[in-house]
């Protein structure tokens, strides 16, 4: 990540507003954004492998749910935040991750410029082809700022994406499980 690029941009966005970046309030604005967006675009250059790769055998096939897991992105349309609980469910085919590494999963994800419905097939896929699941449902609740403090201005109002692979997109009764399972 290029801090003294950002650094110079926000010092642009500043004067643009019409503002002095030499202010006091504002003297250290551009390096504070620069180190924020290096923590919180941290997953552009993470891969869901890295975490995913330590798996333990196990011999159920029953869901998994790891539920609640709160996020924090940036939409990539307006560069303000969303943010809200992923739901992550599968079935293993015989391993299984640390219930950490699913979260972990959403993070890699979430720390990018993102779309809401993007990062939930992207959390999906992952879970599929790294621990090869026999199947796979994430369910993604968020609030977006670019509808709340702008634009259609609707405080409250949720985003939810769903994604199904496998035995969850083939067997309604395993997806009315999972719903239960998370309350929705």
């Amino acid at each position: 990540m290029d801090e003294s690029k950002i650094r110079a941009a926000v010092r642009m966005i500043i004067e643009a507003i019409g503002e002095d970046p030499k202010r006091e309030g504002l003297l250290e604005t551009p390096d504070r954004i620069a180190r924020m967006y290096k923590e919180i675009f941290s997953g552009i250059n993470t891969s869901p492998e890295e975490h995913l790769k330590k798996t333990f055998t196990a011999d159920s096939d029953d869901i998994i749910l790891e539920k609640d897991i709160k996020f924090y992105s940036m939409c990539e349309h307006h560069f303000v935040p969303f943010y809200g609980r992923a739901h992550v469910a599968y079935i293993p085919s015989g391993k299984v991750a640390g219930l950490s590494k699913l979260a972990r999963t959403v993070e890699v994800f979430a720390k990018r410029p993102q779309l809401q419905e993007r990062m939930t097939t992207q959390v999906a896929d992952a879970i599929m082809e790294h621990l090869d699941a026999k199947g796979v449902m994430v369910v993604v609740e968020a609030e977006h700022m670019c509808m709340t403090m702008r634009g259609v201005k609707k405080p409250g109002s949720k985003t939810v994406t769903v994604v199904t692979k496998g035995k969850f997109k083939e067997d309604l009764s395993l997806r009315e499980e999972v719903y239960r399972m998370i309350k929705i």
